[in-house]
């Protein structure tokens, strides 16, 4: 199959291309000049599409960290501390994680974190309390949530 992209774009193809691909979904920096050097834009090229995308306000760090830690935490309920790792991943600035982490209300946060267990509670058929308990903590700690707030939560299942 062949390619479609062709070999060198013109910066005003290299711009119009990344605009679209940056509409299309909130991205990162790092994921727009991945793509970029896919595309055969390098050195001073890349650096000026990518600076045209910031000033065009199409490329936002602060803005992707928090769509992406929203939307990971309502769809994949994934904890603090997973959102972090991939943010982290992707280069994304202590700053913005921090700011995105924001969007995270923590009633909503520890309430998710609750129903995940006693989802999980129910599909474990594991006769030992002990076992179960361990089963369920590594669970949510794979998940990304702390291991505090699992303790708690685990304590308050238990509870009640």
């Amino acid at each position: 199959m062949k390619n479609s992209t062709p070999k060198y774009l013109t910066l005003d193809e290299a711009l119009a291309k990344a605009r679209r691909y940056c509409a299309f979904q909130e991205r990162c920096h790092s994921e727009m000049r991945s793509k970029l050097i896919e595309w055969g834009v390098y050195g001073d090229r890349l650096e000026e599409v990518m600076a045209d995308l910031v000033s065009e306000n199409f490329l936002n760090e602060e803005r992707f960290a928090c769509t992406f830690a929203r939307g990971k935490f309502r769809m994949k309920s994934w904890g603090r501390n997973r959102i972090v790792q991939e943010l982290r991943a992707r280069r994304v600035s202590d700053y913005c994680i921090r700011k995105g982490l924001q969007e995270i209300e923590e009633a909503e946060y520890l309430a998710e974190l609750e129903r995940l267990l006693l989802k999980k509670q129910a599909e474990l058929s594991e006769p030992d309390a002990f076992q179960r308990r361990a089963k369920l903590m590594r669970f949510a700690l794979q998940r990304g949530f702390e291991q505090e707030l699992i303790s708690g939560a685990l304590a308050a299942i238990q509870a009640g």
